[in-house]
């Protein structure tokens, strides 16, 4: 069984800029729905997340390209992907508006051993979720804790009251300091 040059291998059945605008719209859904879930989605996947994420993949596969099976359309669609995922960085990093808007910022879950219950409401979290966090970070108490952060990447990072010397004050960062 030999292939021919107009194997279906190899003749797309979706023309390749149908291919292209299908996988641009499909990647910017996924993008703002995966945005969309928070934070802690993203950075610290259950079993379920998982799931979901691999269903995804399986159900946007027929909208980038349609009825075709080709390899050629397959190559397309990963090249587009690739592209676009690369031009949404270097945007993203150019323009620090849609950079926030597509990284998110840090938030503070716990300053000065206080609990910040509207964050962890806001971003999904559940007291078992950060007590869990804390003591991944050796931290039994959270009278212990000086500032516990849900960072970008969906990770909590943890700063102890102990990481401060005695008598030494943490750093503090002035916004809108004047220029000379």
């Amino acid at each position: 069984m030999g292939f021919s040059a107009d194997s279906i291998l190899w003749k797309p059945g979706t023309t390749p800029l149908e291919i292209a605008v299908r996988c641009v719209i499909v990647y910017l859904a996924v993008l703002a729905g995966l945005r969309l879930m928070g934070k802690r989605e993203v950075g610290q996947m259950t079993a379920f997340d998982l799931v979901l994420v691999l269903l995804i993949a399986n159900a946007v596969q027929n909208a980038m390209v349609g009825p075709d099976n080709s390899l050629a359309g397959g190559l397309v669609a990963a090249a587009v992907l690739f592209a676009v995922n690369f031009a949404v960085g270097r945007v993203s990093r150019r323009y620090r508006p849609l950079s926030r808007f597509l990284r998110g910022h840090a938030t503070i879950l716990v300053n000065r051993g206080i609990i910040q219950e509207w964050n962890l409401k806001h971003e999904g979290i559940e007291h078992e979720d950060l007590t869990a966090a804390l003591r991944q970070h050796g931290i039994a108490s959270y009278d212990d804790v000086r500032l516990a952060v849900l960072e970008v990447d969906g990770s909590i990072s943890v700063l102890r009251n102990d990481d401060l010397a005695p008598g030494e004050k943490s750093h503090r960062r002035f916004r809108f300091l004047k220029k000379p």
